[in-house]
């Protein structure tokens, strides 16, 4: 099961039905797979739910206390300190940059794409290096190709280390001289020193960078402050609460993004005319001129192909595991406090009474008002409740305007002799397994 919690699940809800339950350890889990339980859970029942604090105490070894791992009153306040950097007003900002770096990854293709007339890529970890790219540019204005070989490994380490631990039933002590544990150690003392020294720098400065680092240091917990006579100190995110989001972000948003576009290109690679449909829209709408958040609401088929891509694969579906502080009921069944609960969108979403014939790629779903029609919590690739994810908007916004800038002058399709999808691998994100290629064809400039 550790490798495919996805067809475990899978496999319980059609033996089972939409609740099971079963021991593991010292817990009972219960898990939910009706949209309306789902709904009762994590909305109606969101007070009485906590993170799995053995889970939050492994993420906290390099993420700190924030915004994934608070809970309560700190969770509350931190959030609506953050919230004002994924503004829609923000975005206008980030999206040039998003665009800006995707530019960057064609145009390093093109030679290559220009003498061949195509170009096999692998594609994770090419859409890992782009969304590395634009987090560090849209979080702190910093040039990843400027970065030092030793920050993008820490990255890649602390992302694969986070999921074996999460995962393991027992974690040795960090001081234990292990090659393990000095490879992590190593990886987070730099990126620690990396993070720190950038808010030091800016906090000095005191310059707007437009980026989410000055939005972060500058950021008012107005309601706090009405509530209170607390000093201003008490309304404003303290050096380490910024470098604990910042790390958070540049470790999960990177890879969850990532993630998403692997597989919104292999989806596309395979049905050419879904594809064909992107991109005549993006031509239609954009001509030659470069994306922006403004034209997205014109780009209605791209839209739905990535809704239906993360319907498919739901990029971040380990981080719904929950426990109970007390006891609780959902669906009618009495569940008492400290057992673990668990939600899969992944799951959910191939459902066939919500999306007949579920395994098959099928934009249309999310076009012409149809998907208003789904039950609530039938489609939560991003959570749902109180902890939704933060970045959803920035997210899409970025899958939406790399896909535009790459459907500008290229189309996917596969690899001869790999036309089947990809097996999936889950770490953090769910993934297509190493070495999945995509063929990006080069379209005349004509065409």
């Amino acid at each position: 099961m550790k490798r495919d919690v996805p067809t475990t699940y899978q496999q319980w809800h059609r033996q089972y039905g939409d609740k099971v339950s079963l021991v593991t350890g010292p817990y009972r889990l219960f898990m939910f797979f009706h949209p309306d339980d789902v709904h009762e859970l994590l909305v109606g029942n969101a007070k009485s739910l906590i993170r799995l604090p053995r889970v939050m105490k492994t993420l906290e070894q390099w993420n700190g206390s924030s915004l994934l791992v608070l809970e309560g009153q700190p969770w509350a306040r931190q959030r609506r300190l953050v919230s004002p950097a994924f503004q829609p007003r923000r975005l206008e900002g980030y999206g040039a940059e998003m665009v800006r770096e995707t530019t960057r990854l064609l145009e390093s293709w093109r030679p290559r794409l220009e003498a061949n007339g195509h170009l096999d890529v692998e594609i994770d970890q090419a859409m890992t290096r782009l969304s590395l790219a634009i987090i560090c540019r849209t979080l702190f204005d910093c040039d990843v190709a400027e970065l030092a070989d030793e920050i993008k490994h820490s990255v890649a380490v602390l992302s694969d280390v986070a999921f074996d631990e999460v995962q393991a039933p027992f974690r040795w002590p960090l001081w234990l001289p292990t090659a393990y544990n000095r490879r992590k150690r190593a990886a987070m003392r730099c990126l620690d020193e990396f993070v720190r020294g950038l808010v030091r720098t800016r906090r000095q400065e005191g310059v707007d960078h437009g980026d989410l680092l000055s939005m972060l240091l500058t950021a008012v917990d107005e309601e706090g402050a009405a509530q209170s006579s607390s000093s201003p100190d008490a309304i404003r995110l303290t050096d380490e609460q910024v470098r604990n989001e910042l790390m958070t972000l540049l470790l999960a948003g990177h890879d969850t993004t990532a993630a998403a576009l692997d597989w919104l290109w292999c989806c596309l690679a395979r049905d050419a005319e879904v594809t064909e449909r992107c991109v005549r829209e993006v031509q239609s709408v954009l001509g030659t001129e470069p994306p922006t958040t403004t034209c997205l609401p014109q780009l209605p088929c791209l839209t739905a192909a990535i809704k239906e891509s993360l319907r498919l694969y739901p990029a971040a579906i380990g981080l719904f595991l929950r426990q109970c502080t007390s006891d609780i009921a959902v669906g009618g069944q009495r569940i008492p406090a400290r057992s673990l609960l668990a939600v899969s969108s992944f799951v959910t979403q191939r459902d066939p009474r919500w999306f007949p014939d579920p395994e098959r790629f099928d934009p249309s779903r999310f076009l012409d008002g149809k998907d208003k029609q789904l039950p609530a919590c039938s489609y939560f690739p991003f959570g749902v409740g109180p902890r939704v994810c933060i970045g959803q908007t920035f997210a899409l916004t970025e899958i939406t305007l790399v896909a535009a800038t790459l459907l500008q002058s290229l189309t996917p399709t596969t690899v001869p002799g790999e036309e089947a999808m990809p097996g999936w691998e889950l770490k953090m994100a769910l993934r297509p397994q190493p070495g999945a290629r995509v063929r990006w064809l080069l379209r005349s400039r004509s065409a």
